[in-house]
């Protein structure tokens, strides 16, 4: 009967534990549904947005403002994303938007940054301005593609040294 007893108890922590995780992981996100509010979305359309999800947070000046409400892909293959942006929160015309990854390994997010044109976003406007996001492999291989160059180039970090 104590065995019994030993494995529910360690059945009910685990299940515990991953409750606990779901809530850590998901706790953070806007998971209800805004029906009624005057929050405006807005189009920006990427060449790629790798890793960059529906419910990824939008921010301005390190200040979240939004989430990406949906995506899909245009006629030409691009990625659409719809961005939902606080109702408070009024965004130039000419505003720009690039997609950032937090961290070497870090989730994605969406930057805006504003420009200076007097008229504004409205619901249903497109960001023209967009920054597709950047693949740190791609990035790792041409920084060691640069060093290898430069290392030819160069005769090796011993060559000017020693003769």
């Amino acid at each position: 009967m104590k065995r019994e007893a030993k494995e529910i108890t360690v059945g009910g922590l685990v299940l515990l534990g991953l409750v606990l995780l779901f809530c850590f992981n998901y706790g953070g996100r806007d998971l209800t549904v805004r029906a009624a509010t005057n929050d405006y979305l807005v189009k920006a359309v990427f060449n790629r947005i790798d890793g960059m999800g529906e419910g990824g947070d939008v921010f301005l000046g390190g200040i979240k403002v939004g989430t990406v409400d949906a995506q899909e892909l245009d006629e030409h293959f691009r990625a659409v994303m719809m961005l939902r942006i606080d109702a408070d929160v009024k965004l130039p015309f000419d505003t720009s938007a690039a997609i950032h990854t937090d961290g070497l390994l870090g989730s994605k997010f969406v930057v805006l940054e504003p420009g200076g044109d007097e008229e504004l976003l409205k619901d249903g406007d497109e960001i023209t301005f967009t920054q597709d996001a950047m693949i740190v492999g791609e990035l790792l291989e041409l920084i060691i593609a640069q060093g290898r160059a430069r290392f030819a180039k160069g005769g090796g970090a011993d060559s000017k040294g020693a003769k």
